[in-house]
Protein backbone atom coordinates (compact mmCIF):
# COMPACT_ATOMS: atom_id res chain seq x y z
CA UNK A 1 0.00 0.00 0.00
CA UNK A 2 1.57 3.52 -1.29
CA UNK A 3 0.68 6.26 1.25
CA UNK A 4 0.68 10.01 0.00
CA UNK A 5 1.00 13.36 1.44
CA UNK A 6 3.66 15.68 2.38
CA UNK A 7 6.64 15.13 4.08
CA UNK A 8 7.67 17.08 7.03
CA UNK A 9 10.43 19.18 5.15
CA UNK A 10 7.92 19.98 2.60
CA UNK A 11 5.66 21.15 5.65
CA UNK A 12 8.55 23.11 7.42
CA UNK A 13 9.44 25.01 3.69
CA UNK A 14 5.33 26.27 3.55
CA UNK A 15 5.66 27.28 6.82
CA UNK A 16 8.82 29.34 6.50
CA UNK A 17 7.71 30.73 3.36
CA UNK A 18 4.34 31.89 5.61
CA UNK A 19 6.55 32.90 8.10
CA UNK A 20 8.81 34.98 5.72
CA UNK A 21 5.76 36.58 3.46
CA UNK A 22 4.01 38.14 6.85
CA UNK A 23 7.48 39.56 8.37
CA UNK A 24 7.51 41.24 4.79
CA UNK A 25 3.68 42.91 4.36
CA UNK A 26 2.40 43.04 8.34
CA UNK A 27 4.81 46.27 7.99
CA UNK A 28 3.58 47.44 4.73
CA UNK A 29 0.08 46.80 6.55
CA UNK A 30 0.86 49.04 9.50
CA UNK A 31 2.29 51.85 7.46
CA UNK A 32 -0.49 51.97 5.24
CA UNK A 33 -2.77 52.84 8.30
CA UNK A 34 -1.06 56.08 9.11
CA UNK A 35 -0.69 57.22 5.49
CA UNK A 36 -4.32 56.60 5.39
CA UNK A 37 -4.96 59.29 8.08
CA UNK A 38 -2.52 61.54 6.74
CA UNK A 39 -4.79 61.32 3.61
CA UNK A 40 -7.62 62.14 5.26
CA UNK A 41 -6.65 64.66 7.03
CA UNK A 42 -5.31 66.17 3.76
CA UNK A 43 -8.34 66.05 2.47
CA UNK A 44 -10.16 67.60 5.27
CA UNK A 45 -7.26 70.44 5.26
CA UNK A 46 -8.65 70.94 1.56
CA UNK A 47 -12.04 71.76 2.56
CA UNK A 48 -11.06 73.92 5.21
CA UNK A 49 -9.05 76.37 2.45
CA UNK A 50 -11.90 75.84 -0.06
CA UNK A 51 -14.52 77.42 2.61
CA UNK A 52 -11.54 80.06 3.59
CA UNK A 53 -10.91 80.95 0.16
CA UNK A 54 -15.32 81.50 -0.61
CA UNK A 55 -15.10 83.62 2.41
CA UNK A 56 -12.23 85.66 1.49
CA UNK A 57 -13.94 85.93 -2.34
CA UNK A 58 -16.91 87.53 -0.48
CA UNK A 59 -15.18 89.74 1.17
CA UNK A 60 -13.58 91.06 -1.66
CA UNK A 61 -16.62 91.26 -3.49
CA UNK A 62 -18.85 92.57 -0.98
CA UNK A 63 -17.65 96.16 -1.85
CA UNK A 64 -15.00 96.79 1.62
CA UNK A 65 -11.41 95.60 1.92
CA UNK A 66 -11.01 91.86 1.35
CA UNK A 67 -10.18 89.96 4.38
CA UNK A 68 -9.84 86.76 5.86
CA UNK A 69 -12.97 85.57 8.72
CA UNK A 70 -12.29 85.87 12.13
CA UNK A 71 -13.27 82.59 12.59
CA UNK A 72 -14.97 79.11 10.35
CA UNK A 73 -17.94 77.49 11.95
CA UNK A 74 -19.65 74.28 10.43
CA UNK A 75 -21.97 76.52 8.25
CA UNK A 76 -19.76 77.40 6.33
CA UNK A 77 -19.14 73.94 5.45
CA UNK A 78 -21.11 72.06 2.58
CA UNK A 79 -22.48 69.42 5.43
CA UNK A 80 -23.02 71.85 8.25
CA UNK A 81 -19.72 70.36 10.29
CA UNK A 82 -16.53 71.52 10.71
CA UNK A 83 -13.96 68.96 9.33
CA UNK A 84 -11.93 66.01 11.59
CA UNK A 85 -8.79 65.81 11.66
CA UNK A 86 -8.03 62.12 11.33
CA UNK A 87 -4.45 62.39 12.79
CA UNK A 88 -6.14 63.87 15.99
CA UNK A 89 -10.05 63.31 15.50
CA UNK A 90 -10.88 66.56 16.77
CA UNK A 91 -13.10 68.46 14.18
CA UNK A 92 -13.06 72.43 14.28
CA UNK A 93 -10.92 75.73 12.78
CA UNK A 94 -9.11 78.06 14.81
CA UNK A 95 -8.21 81.36 13.72
CA UNK A 96 -4.33 82.22 14.85
CA UNK A 97 -2.01 85.83 13.99
CA UNK A 98 0.73 83.38 12.93
CA UNK A 99 1.59 80.06 11.69
CA UNK A 100 2.20 77.27 14.22
CA UNK A 101 5.00 74.51 13.95
CA UNK A 102 4.29 70.64 11.94
CA UNK A 103 3.97 69.39 15.44
CA UNK A 104 1.76 71.30 17.31
CA UNK A 105 -1.09 69.96 18.58
CA UNK A 106 -4.14 71.54 19.85
CA UNK A 107 -7.23 69.30 21.55
CA UNK A 108 -10.01 71.74 20.83
CA UNK A 109 -9.13 72.09 16.91
CA UNK A 110 -8.04 69.76 14.13
CA UNK A 111 -6.91 72.80 11.93
CA UNK A 112 -5.81 76.48 12.32
CA UNK A 113 -5.45 79.44 9.88
CA UNK A 114 -3.89 82.69 9.84
CA UNK A 115 -6.33 85.68 10.00
CA UNK A 116 -4.06 88.49 10.39
CA UNK A 117 -3.80 90.13 7.42
CA UNK A 118 -0.26 92.12 8.41
CA UNK A 119 0.84 88.39 8.72
CA UNK A 120 3.38 87.60 5.88
CA UNK A 121 1.15 83.93 5.96
CA UNK A 122 -2.29 85.61 5.94
CA UNK A 123 -4.87 83.31 4.60
CA UNK A 124 -2.37 80.35 5.41
CA UNK A 125 -4.08 77.26 6.30
CA UNK A 126 -2.96 73.91 8.34
CA UNK A 127 -3.58 71.06 10.13
CA UNK A 128 -3.05 69.97 13.52
CA UNK A 129 -0.53 67.01 14.91
CA UNK A 130 -1.29 64.46 17.02
CA UNK A 131 2.74 64.94 18.10
CA UNK A 132 4.27 62.64 15.66
CA UNK A 133 3.39 63.66 11.84
CA UNK A 134 5.08 66.75 11.05
CA UNK A 135 1.91 68.57 9.41
CA UNK A 136 3.70 71.37 7.83
CA UNK A 137 4.28 70.04 4.25
CA UNK A 138 0.29 69.66 4.08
Amino acid sequence: MKQTGFTLIELVMVIAIIGILSAVALPKFFDLQGAAKQAATKGSLGAVRAALAIKYAMSATGGGSATFPSSLTGSDFADGQPPKNALTNVSGVTALGATVSGTTTNAAAGFWYVSTMTSADAGRAGAYSDGTVDTSTF
